[in-house]
């Protein structure tokens, strides 16, 4: 388990106001992600004065006051006082919003989110040429309509170039030798994870996209896992949304306060289950990311995979989602 965080966030600015001297502090807003369900939006609309003034009032509130307003509005009462800030914000612009003509349509939106956080064989101190290979494969899917976990998926994987696991490893993970070793190799797992997202009609029926606890899991265990398999990187898993950025995003905080138990915490939340269980972590991390959705943060996909290159994704890039998932192409 993570150190235990410490629960001074800082302070954060109004959301989507059009008073005069607030307009630079909009753009900023949206710079960072916090008003991109209303971005298209005419900010002349009164509508968004009224929203300036209840953010303005609810600034002034101590976290008793936030609770109690959260009660009375059936809000979920957990969280430090930013999060409730950002709670009763959120909740008082949906209703302005509702009942004004200037919100715009949100077609774009995904459908489901799917959760990944690979778990892959390491020492205590890695030496420089380490190699990371995938043991565990999880996803837990999220459905964005009804912000629930709705199916969740799960196999280890056989390490090839590093078939025995440390004792460290082991102790980590909580993963067997015997586990890995009666286990399949990571393209047999990778067929049934497609064919698992093709029975779920994803990027056919539905909208979706991948999210990940950091940028690691894409960028450096899936792409260096598929290298060694002799894969091309997998079509589906280019783009994908970096939780801690939008987390840092949306509720102002610093990096050192985005790890996985400090999001938890600061949200009112515990770690459920056995912390770097890869299935574990990605159901934790889905329950952040549902609690986000709640309130209000509009998740979407911010980094990629580009040329074998690690690349930030622009909030002002259209929401498209993930293709229909295919398994990759052996390279020659």
């Amino acid at each position: 388990m993570e150190e235990k965080c410490t629960k001074v966030l800082q302070s954060e600015m109004l959301v989507c106001v059009t008073e005069q001297g607030d307009s630079d502090q909009a753009k900023s807003e949206q710079k960072n992600g916090s008003c991109e369900e209303t971005e298209r939006a005419d900010f002349s609309d009164p509508v968004y004065k009224e929203i300036s003034l209840a953010n303005g009032a609810i600034n002034r509130m101590n976290r008793d006051e936030l609770r109690a307003k959260c009660t009375e509005l059936k809000l979920d009462t957990r969280g430090v006082k930013d999060v409730l800030k950002k709670r009763l914000k959120n909740y008082y612009k949906k209703q302005k919003l509702k009942q004004s003509a200037s919100v715009a349509s949100d077609d774009s939106y995904y459908d489901y989110i799917c959760v990944v956080d690979f778990e892959a064989t390491c020492e205590e101190s890695n030496p420089r040429n380490f190699v990371h290979e995938i043991i565990e494969f999880p996803m837990v899917l999220i459905d964005t309509h009804t912000l629930e976990i709705v199916g969740s998926f799960q196999e280890y994987v056989k390490p090839k170039l590093n078939p025995q696991l440390s004792d460290f490893c082991v102790e980590l993970t909580g993963i067997t030798q015997k586990m890995v070793d009666e286990a399949d190799p990571f393209p047999q797992v990778l067929h049934r994870v497609v064919a698992w997202l093709q029975e779920k009609e994803l990027g056919t029926k539905y909208k979706y996209t991948l999210l990940t606890d950091g940028s690691w899991d894409m960028s450096k265990f899936l792409y260096t896992q598929c290298r060694q398999s002799r894969l091309r990187y997998p079509q589906f898993a280019r783009n994908w949304i970096n939780i801690r950025k939008s987390y840092g995003n949306y509720y102002k905080v610093p990096r050192n306060q985005t790890r996985l138990n400090c999001m938890l915490e600061n949200l009112g939340m515990q770690y459920e289950g056995r912390p770097h269980c890869g299935l574990d972590d990605s159901h934790n991390i889905a329950r952040v990311a549902i609690r986000m959705l709640k309130d209000g943060c509009r998740l979407r996909v911010n980094e990629r995979m580009h040329d074998g290159e690690l690349q930030n994704v622009s909030n002002t890039t259209v929401l498209e989602g993930a293709p229909p998932p295919q398994f990759p192409k052996s390279k020659n």
